[in-house]
């Protein structure tokens, strides 16, 4: 129920870099149409297809495929709400037509729509300030303004200048420590890092590749990895006796999780 709000506000400002990607990638406007028809088609046609079976039918179309191109062209379809991920057709995910797998989108309210995106955020992610929620959306500030005054009734402005809604319940208690993964929500929900990650602590590659974290204390404690198939922590500084062995139990976790034991 949520797909037609969110996707009618958060589509189209990625239309510009869909058709640039898609242009690095060798496949040109007219390509990409009759890349998306043939997806469209196929789908319609014989229902749930992976991403292995779409390629050979799109490798026939003549439409070129190699490289990242044939993400991007599923990318294409979904931002023109034709696609989206559906069933498991045995161990990959299949994509399906939205109108079979969600029915047909509502119609969309937009001032309705980013007055709901504002809530949805602050529920999650408040306090913060306008300028984290335009970052975490992808839209331009004016749409984030909207969208907070139209709820503003809801809303607290803190002394530093961040707002969170009013009506919030009692703050949990901190989890106990976690591994993380690369692109955790924490790590991507607000502009700046520093109340979890300080700059000496290279939590992000050179390439800007988000590596996988312990959170300990509501902050980043380390970072991990896999290696001949156990985790490996490598803390950023001393860690007590009772986070370390907090990350050992989540370790074992993990490696069962993923089949590594």
């Amino acid at each position: 129920e949520d797909y037609p709000w969110l996707h009618a506000l958060t589509a189209p400002p990625l239309f510009t870099t869909s058709a640039r990607r898609l242009g690095q990638e060798g496949v040109g406007p007219d390509a990409a149409e009759r890349g998306v028809a043939v997806i469209e088609r196929s789908l319609a046609e014989e229902g749930p297809r992976t991403r292995a079976q779409l390629r050979e039918l799109i490798d026939a179309a003549g439409v070129r495929t190699e490289g990242q191109a044939l993400v991007h062209l599923l990318m294409l379809a979904s931002l023109r709400g034709l696609v989206v991920r559906g069933p498991m057709l045995g161990r990959d995910h299949a994509y399906v037509l939205v109108r079979d797998w969600l029915g047909e989108p509502a119609p969309v309210d937009r001032d309705a729509a980013l007055a709901e995106l504002a809530r949805r955020y602050l529920a999650g992610h408040g306090p913060a300030d306008e300028r984290d929620l335009a970052r975490w959306a992808g839209l331009p500030l004016r749409d984030v303004r909207a969208g907070l005054r139209a709820i503003g009734s809801e809303l607290h402005e803190r002394d530093d200048g961040l707002v969170d809604l009013a009506r919030r319940p009692p703050a949990a208690e901190l989890p106990p420590p976690r591994l993380l993964g690369s692109y955790d929500p924490l790590l991507l929900g607000w502009r700046s890092r520093a109340p979890i990650l300080r700059e000496d602590e290279r939590l992000v590659t050179v390439n800007g590749l988000f590596r996988p974290f312990a959170l300990a204390g509501g902050r980043a404690a380390a970072v991990w990895r896999i290696v001949d198939g156990k985790v490996v922590v490598e803390p950023f500084g001393r860690l007590s006796r009772t986070t370390a062995a907090a990350l050992e139990r989540d370790a074992e976790d993990v490696v069962r999780y993923l089949a590594l034991a």
